[in-house]
């Protein structure tokens, strides 16, 4: 493929990751301020409910109409389907405990395991100043977890963990990206949140093991309840963003090399930090901005060799062509 065909579809892509970031920033913050009413599952369920009925009657029709449902890769479709379900819940069980800027800082490990993947299982190279930052980025993440100290929580393994599936998803959309259009791959996501929340409804949604005392438990264990008239707009909001991030994101790794739309999702950290301090009345302590620099300060150092690289190839095949 041409260099400057390449160029221009990362380019596309970034825009795409970049407009997915807004929707998961927003959805982030709508989860965080229902943890303490519902129960994860069934705000995930109402979630995806909203989430398919804007799909089916304003996405699929522009779309290709019920093409859209058509695949060749049902098990790929699964697997990104669960990867993205448990990178959701696991996410959001963290930001039931901790302050949405660390919570968010942590699961950004998650480009720099999309940087690591797309070296194993994508053939992608990386060089030597991109394997130090993200080993910086890892450092960062290491410095807001604290582990071995007594400022350690688990609920900080759940946006790790969050991060290891959201970079295996990616992985996963860029192997069935050449046949799957993006809409196919948000539309089975969402059908994927539907079930899966459903059956942890049934599992869990009676509240019989809910007062646990600890916000991330209490938040996957409690019963379901009747909704307040006042959270509907929020919960419509969290259904419009998760479709929408989905087919954004979809878009974003179809289009570019992961390697260069990851580091465009760092835009989420300053809106977090934003979202904390205006929504929450949170704000990182001392250590927390050192990691959050960290992570934040090697995401764009990974732009920076990206771009870098580009613009010396185009220049090289522009000297020779003359």
């Amino acid at each position: 493929m041409p260099t400057a065909t390449v160029q221009r579809a990362n380019l596309i892509g970034a825009a795409y990751a970049l407009a997915a970031v807004v929707c998961f920033s927003l959805n982030d913050v709508g989860i965080k301020f229902l943890s303490g009413s519902y129960a994860l599952h069934q705000v995930v369920f109402i979630r995806a409910c909203v989430g398919l009925v804007v799909f089916f009657g304003l996405i699929m029709p522009f779309a290709g109409g019920l093409a859209v449902l058509r695949t060749r890769r049902p098990l790929a479709h699964l697997l990104r389907g669960l990867c993205v379900v448990f990178a959701n819940m696991c996410l959001f069980l963290g930001l039931a405990a901790m302050p949405i800027a660390d919570a968010t800082a942590i699961f950004f490990v998650s480009p720099l395991v999309i940087t690591v993947f797309s070296v194993i299982f994508l053939g992608e190279v990386v060089g030597p100043r991109r394997w130090a930052a993200v080993a910086v980025g890892f450092a960062g993440v290491l410095v807001i977890v604290k582990p071995g100290t007594a400022a350690f929580q688990l609920a900080s393994l759940f946006p790790v963990a969050a991060a290891v599936l959201y970079a295996t998803l990616h992985m996963l959309t860029r192997k069935i990206g050449g046949t799957e259009t993006a809409p196919t791959m948000a539309v089975y996501i969402q059908l994927t949140f539907l079930v899966a929340s459903a059956l942890f409804g049934l599992g869990l949604g009676h509240g019989h093991f809910a007062g646990q005392g600890h916000p991330s438990l209490d938040f996957l264990l409690r019963q379901w309840g009747p909704v307040a008239w006042g959270d509907v707009p929020l919960l419509l909001m969290l259904g419009v963003t998760g479709v929408l991030g989905g087919l954004f994101i979809s878009q974003a790794y179809r289009l570019s090399e992961a390697a260069f739309a990851a580091p465009f999702e760092y835009v989420a950290m300053p809106m977090a930090i934003v979202w904390g301090v205006t929504v929450f009345g949170t704000w990182p302590d001392r250590t927390a901005w050192l990691g959050i620099a960290l992570i934040l300060g090697s995401g764009l150092y990974l732009l920076w060799r990206e771009s870098a690289k580009d613009t010396r190839v185009i220049a090289g095949r522009t000297a020779r062509r003359r």
